[in-house]
């Protein structure tokens, strides 16, 4: 019998993400499940003789283990990690398309496929080398978490209604924002110009499951350089709109494929997957991929 270890964010979901039907769920496979909760202190202990790692919580949950497994030794380092997405954008679990009712996503381990996952490395803030899973970038984007946040809006406990009124915000600012002046190397080639948005993006979606790279996957090796000029914004903002009218269109917004990006905006709206950073104006970051760091189950 396979041993799985599963590390579940209890404040993520509803009843039906609650651990005693995960478990059951997840015994009822075939598997052992030893479980734990990011709530313990000791999760971060990773039993011997686990077959697979499986995380149940959003990407939040997903990024603060996945930050654990990046400090580990091999071979836990390499431990296949399983999502059984549970929260309210679910970009990682999207961008390699785990996606439906848990009890289908769990009978799938039953013949798994594998993927490498890579992660950014961020340099030159404040001396110390950091990472992300999902994205990192300027405008547009981290300006949205800021309102959100300022009014209180990231409380709503309806994801479904959360998801909607991110967008409804997004829609709003996306005809006010203001481009900022942005100076972008990307592999030794100059992109620099005046944008709404630069993301360096390693999955398809950020945010309320904005699809901006759908060229992209976590694991190709190659981050997914997403630029919106000013004169795309009443396009970005068409884009938006078809999504609050579940009628989503795929626009082409710049994309421009990179490992390795030097960057300076000229503003202060800047973020690091889900979290908002405090960076002084024009704060020369050095963005990097580290490929194959870590290995998921799709």
């Amino acid at each position: 019998m396979r041993t799985t270890y599963l590390i579940h964010n209890p404040g993520a979901g509803d009843e039906a993400h609650s651990k005693e039907v995960l478990v059951k769920l997840i015994e009822a496979a075939g598997y052992e499940c030893r479980y734990s909760s990011t709530d313990d202190k000791d999760w971060q202990n990773i039993p011997p003789h686990t077959d697979f790692i499986v995380i149940a919580g959003g990407d939040g949950t997903v990024k603060e283990v996945v930050a654990v497994l990046l400090k580990k030794e091999h071979p836990v380092k390499r431990l296949p990690v399983a999502i059984l997405p549970c929260g309210t954008a679910n970009n990682i679990a999207e961008s390699l398309e785990i996606k439906g009712e848990l009890i289908d996503v769990i009978r799938s381990w039953s013949s798994p496929q594998t993927t490498a996952i890579d992660v950014g490395e961020i340099f030159d803030i404040e001396q110390q080398p950091d990472f992300f899973i999902e994205s990192f970038g300027y405008g547009l984007f981290p300006y949205l978490m800021m309102e959100m946040k300022k009014e209180g809006r990231n409380e709503i406990p309806d994801k479904d209604q959360k998801m909607k009124v991110a967008l409804q915000q997004m829609h709003a600012i996306s005809h006010s924002y203001k481009p900022h002046y942005c100076e972008l190397i990307i592999d030794g080639e100059d992109h620099s110009g005046e944008y709404l948005m630069a993301e360096v993006m390693n999955t398809r979606f950020i945010g309320p499951n904005l699809f901006l790279a759908p060229y992209g996957h976590p694991g190709d090796g190659h981050f997914e350089v997403v630029l919106i000029p000013g004169n795309d914004q009443e396009k970005f903002a068409a884009y938006i709109d078809s999504k609050l009218n579940d009628a989503e269109v795929v626009f082409d917004f710049i994309t421009i494929k990179a490992e390795d990006v030097h960057i300076k905006w000229k503003g202060k709206h800047v973020h690091l997957d889900d979290e908002q950073l405090t960076l002084k104006e024009n704060t020369p970051v050095h963005v990097r991929i580290k490929k194959n760091a870590l290995v998921f189950l799709k």
